[in-house]
């Protein structure tokens, strides 16, 4: 298959150069009732160009914040943060997101909906056709591109979102909750799937939301513990690449990273 994608800088940045740092990132919101409240608390955190990195915690602790705050959708109200080398909003054309559910667009086919971040940044029409059939045949959709999201099942919704995503090429992926909606058989296929896209080419660096510590520790490099707004541990995987999901919950690194962190939660 003719693998064709629309060209970042991914392939000119140096692998364990920074490609996220935030430095006393602190967010603070005003309260109706008067007074503020604090979501994030003076948040030191250096990501490496290529690494995938899991923010895990439970509901209210600050992840999804500190995602927005990447993707220059939330200003940290004191402290810094770069990505790319520069500003998140500056940035915003090496960023990727994809969201709990798929948001396709009930107008536009699977192969209009994957087109369509690449219409928006202006892409001619016969590369953006071309890569979007690329894309869908890369998670597995080949010959469903015409049709409509009613006519997915969530599970082919969701990786056309996938496609979506990974047709821009993006240097970072910002991931919040993405395969939260699906079942769990259906949820350990697109993982998979997901997977094997992320390790088969130049890796993007990933920051990957989610409440579930098993997805966390099986997916990642690197799992970031959130809570009250504050890093309560930071702690490499260490099991190695390339990972067989049906089987990594056996694997003893697993099971100690998995008891390290439902006890401080």
């Amino acid at each position: 298959m003719n693998n064709t994608t629309v060209s970042t800088d991914t392939e000119n940045i140096e692998r364990n150069a920074t490609m996220i740092r935030l430095n006393q990132a602190r967010v603070t919101f005003d309260k109706p009732e008067g007074g503020t409240h604090t979501v994030l608390h003076d948040i030191d955190l250096d990501i490496a160009a290529g690494q995938f990195v899991a923010l895990v915690g439970r509901s209210g602790c600050g992840k999804t914040t500190l995602l927005n705050m990447i993707a220059a959708l939330v200003e940290p109200s004191s402290g810094s943060i770069q990505v790319h080398g520069t500003s998140p909003r500056e940035a915003r054309p090496h960023l990727g997101f994809m969201l709990a559910r798929d948001a396709l667009l009930p107008w536009r086919s699977a192969q209009g909906n994957v087109e369509y971040g690449l219409e928006l940044r202006g892409i001619d029409r016969a590369t953006r056709r071309k890569v979007a059939h690329d894309w869908l045949g890369r998670v597995h959709l080949g010959g469903s591109e015409r049709l409509w999201p009613w006519q997915l099942s969530q599970g082919m919704r969701q990786r056309v979102a996938l496609a979506r995503t990974w047709a821009l090429d993006p240097d970072v992926l910002l991931m919040d909750e993405p395969f939260a909606a699906l079942d769990a058989r259906t949820r350990i296929s697109v993982q998979q799937q997901f997977l094997e896209l992320w390790q088969s080419g130049p890796q993007r660096t990933v920051v990957f939301v989610t409440h579930d510590l098993g997805e966390a520790i099986t997916l990642a490099d690197r799992v970031v513990l959130l809570g009250e707004g504050k890093i309560l541990d930071d702690v490499e995987v260490g099991i190695e690449r390339p990972r067989d999901l049906e089987s990594v919950a056996a694997h003893p690194r697993y099971q100690e990273l998995y008891e390290r962190f439902r006890a401080s939660l």
